[in-house]
């Protein structure tokens, strides 16, 4: 078996909440009192658009929320949509563990506009193990295209059987897996945990370190 070098994450549903999906977007159709099935309707429309980098945040509301007048400003919904992103501890944890113990590149591979991943990398501090970000915004392919994942091993410089994607959505691990990935559908950190084992990725406290 091929010794895993690189570790490729998606963000949302694994190393943070999703950070603008069907929940967020109905909870802020209750605070702010809108129609959600219109917005939801505008959302689908215009959010492939942002998420791949050719639409401002700004142009997004200005579709989804602000062709009307509304009673509340574009800062209070912009802060609102932000506020949505929390931290998952401990896959954080266990990525931030497993880096330096085997010299571990990290990248992450999502789709996610902007804005709010810019808000998402610093407030969480991702770029302090994440290597580099291949992020739907900054190369303008959005999974599923299987291009996004053909530039993030082009910029980690790595053979597709080195890597190790994790990802919370069925699709997207069978496409990453047809291009010669190993991948993991994240279902939950234990699960994660065990089949990074079985790769020879190990955390626990009694462990040896890796043989040099």
């Amino acid at each position: 078996m091929t010794a895993i070098t690189t570790l490729f994450l998606d963000i949302g549903g694994v190393l943070l909440t999703n950070g603008w999906d069907r929940k967020a977007r109905r909870s802020a159709a209750q605070k702010f009192v809108l129609d959600y099935e219109e917005m939801n309707e505008r959302h689908h429309l215009t959010f492939d658009t942002y998420e791949a980098g050719k639409l401002s945040l700004e142009e997004y509301l200005d579709r989804v929320v602000f062709y009307e007048e509304r009673s509340f400003s574009r800062e209070q919904f912009r802060q609102f949509m932000f506020a949505q992103s929390q931290p998952i501890p401990e896959m954080i944890d266990l990525v931030v563990g497993l880096k330096p113990r085997y010299g571990l590149k990290v990248a992450a591979v999502h789709n996610e506009g902007r804005e709010l991943n810019s808000h998402r990398i610093q407030s969480f501090n991702l770029g302090s193990f994440i290597d580099f970000f291949i992020s739907s915004c900054f190369v303008h392919f959005r999974k599923p295209d299987a291009d996004i994942f053909r530039v993030a091993l082009d910029v980690a410089q790595v053979a597709p059987e080195q890597v190790m994607y994790i990802e919370d959505r069925p699709m997207f691990v069978d496409i990453a897996r047809g291009l010669g990935i190993n991948a993991i559908l994240h279902l939950g950190v234990e699960t994660t945990r065990r089949e990074l084992e079985e790769f020879g990725l190990v955390l626990t406290p009694s462990s040896p370190p890796p043989s040099s």
